[in-house]
């Protein structure tokens, strides 16, 4: 089920649409130039943070509280035990010896797809052809049909949402964790519904149609085995935790943030048996790998902002289709080599403001490199053999 539409911008609407990327890509850039800068700041506290956190951790026996301990960072692990049951009370599903329950509701929806191709036209303008496909399927998030380019293809309101039902705590020992940190480890797997289960679902959800258990989910149709448009399933998983570690600040006989003395809070939490050096290397490892993505993200956006920037020139030279994408090439290259240079530089004056000891000692070596290969350089220019012709020969 589709439709082809086709559309023509003129010259003079594509250079109004380039005049507003110019605004657009100002903003942009100034975003990714502070995201930038930040990410550096972020990063550095964090791996402060952490490094003195793991020089002031203490290992405790879980099966006793030190009131000595109160207020210190401790690392616990060991068995964990769910204080209470997790339950969904609204639809009454609950889930023995889990640490989390979850309710997933899907609907059976429009979805839209679109896939476009557009030509430029002699004189500046641009022709772009649409096609517009439609199919059904099943979707735990909301689909607005509002937008959709064709009317006829309406979804309702989901009647009910997804929720997460975590224990109010867990038990390690002695010690009490808060039950949302403990369900986030926990391994998650379905909980088959019973046609009981389905019933008391379906009496609990009133949600005006017939329900029948289908694949261990509770379907509400009319027709199960041919779902129409507005039909709902809901399923369950839980969340199972056997073991785990924590680092943490004791509170009494809980584990809280710990705050370190640059304002950044430790809590740091595994699923299985860790030491406390591991937890705190693969916590300095996720901050490298954050740290490194959101500078990906950064110098992606700086080159987006360069290039909106640069659009309108391409949409001048489009008045000629084949100067146009010469120029379009053009500027890209100009955008990338932009961001190649004010990407690294905002990131090296981070480095200064965040490590200048660090950032001045990279600069000296690097100095000293340039200064090095220039020296050689020079030694061998000087110690080249000159050589004459053969009139010097002969005189």
């Amino acid at each position: 089920m589709s439709f082809t539409e086709t559309t023509t911008t003129s010259w003079f609407s594509r250079l109004k649409g380039a005049l507003i990327k110019i605004v657009v890509g100002f903003i942009l850039l100034i975003a990714c130039i502070w995201l930038l800068f930040w990410n550096e700041g972020r990063s550095v506290k964090t791996y402060r943070s952490l490094v003195e956190g793991a020089g002031l951790v203490v290992s405790v026996d879980n099966g006793n509280v030190d009131p000595a301990n109160e207020g210190k960072l401790v690392h616990i692990s060991g068995p964990v035990k769910p204080v209470g049951v997790p339950e969904d009370n609204q639809l009454g599903i609950s889930a023995e010896g889990a640490v989390g329950l979850d309710r997933v509701v899907e609907m059976y929806q429009w979805v839209e797809e679109s896939k476009s191709e557009t030509r430029k036209q002699l004189g500046g303008s641009e022709e772009t052809v649409t096609t517009y496909s439609y199919r059904k399927e099943w979707n735990h998030r909301e689909i607005s049909s509002g937008s959709f380019r064709q009317s006829g293809h309406d979804n309702p309101q989901k009647p009910i949402d997804d929720a997460s039902f975590p224990v109010d705590s867990v038990n390690i020992g002695a010690f009490s964790v808060d039950g949302r940190t403990a369900a986030n480890l926990g391994d998650d797997r379905p909980i088959p519904l019973t046609a009981l289960d389905a019933t008391r679902v379906g009496e609990a959800a009133t949600l005006g149609k017939p329900v029948s258990a289908l694949g261990g989910q509770a379907v509400f149709s009319f027709d199960p085995q041919n779902p129409q448009i507005g039909d709902i399933r809901i399923s369950f998983k839980r969340s199972d935790l056997s073991e785990a570690s924590f680092v943490g600040a004791q509170r009494g006989t809980g584990l809280t943030p710990y705050k370190t003395t640059n304002g950044r809070e430790l809590l740091l939490s595994e699923a299985g048996i860790h030491d406390a050096a591991a937890m705190f290397e693969t916590a300095q490892s996720e901050n490298t790998i954050i740290t490194w993505a959101v500078r990906v993200g950064g110098l992606v956006g700086l080159f987006i902002g360069f290039a909106f920037i640069f659009s309108i020139l391409g949409v001048i030279g489009d008045v000629v289709p084949f100067i146009g994408s010469i120029v379009n090439f053009g500027t890209s290259i100009i955008a990338l080599i932009l961001t190649l240079l004010i990407g690294p530089a905002v990131i090296a004056i981070a480095w200064i403001a965040y490590r200048p000891f660090v950032a001045i000692a990279v600069l000296v070596i690097g100095v000293a490199l340039a200064a090095g290969i220039l020296y050689l350089r020079k030694g061998k220019t000087a110690s080249a053999p000159v050589t004459t012709g053969a009139l010097g020969r002969q005189q």
